[in-house]
Parts: structure tokens; sequence; C-alpha cells
């Protein structure tokens, strides 16, 4: 699956976007997963709260399920202006 950083998760990542192979059935598990993997994706996703998530561009949960699902996009909050 497509994985997308967008802002400060990105730059705590060091990369915009990745393939990832995973066994994860939902987002937080994939957000498991992520964390496992290095220092960078620990500090990216230490605080849930600060961050949103959008499955095939439609904003969703991380309690969401993931099958079927080709992209994951993960972003801080957006404000209107």
């Amino acid at each position: 699956m497509d994985v997308l950083y967008f802002a400060w998760v990105r730059e705590r990542i060091g990369v915009p976007r990745e393939q990832v192979e995973t066994a994860a059935t939902t987002v937080m598990e994939l957000v498991e997963e992520l964390r496992q993997r290095e220092e960078r994706y620990e500090a990216a996703f230490a605080d849930l709260s600060a961050l949103r998530v959008a499955l095939d561009q439609d904003l969703s949960d991380f309690d969401s399920a993931l099958d079927g699902v080709r992209e994951v996009a993960f972003f801080p909050p957006m404000t209107g202006g």
C-alpha cells in the first residue's frame, strides 16, 4: 500500500511517501508497525491526537479497517482561513 506523509510528519520521517507491505488490518495496527521500524517513525507517531488520517483520500479514524485500501495519508489537522 502507498503511505503518504505531509507537513511535519514528512519532515520527521524524511520521505514524502513509501510503499509499505503490512499485515495490519487497521490504521492503528499500521501505526504500531511503523513505530517499530525506527526512532524517526516513533517520533512522528508519538502524539496521535496531533494527527489525522485519510484512506483513499477520505478522512478516517485510526480504528478504520485497511481492507481494500490502496493509499493511507497521515497529516496534521487543517484549519480554514
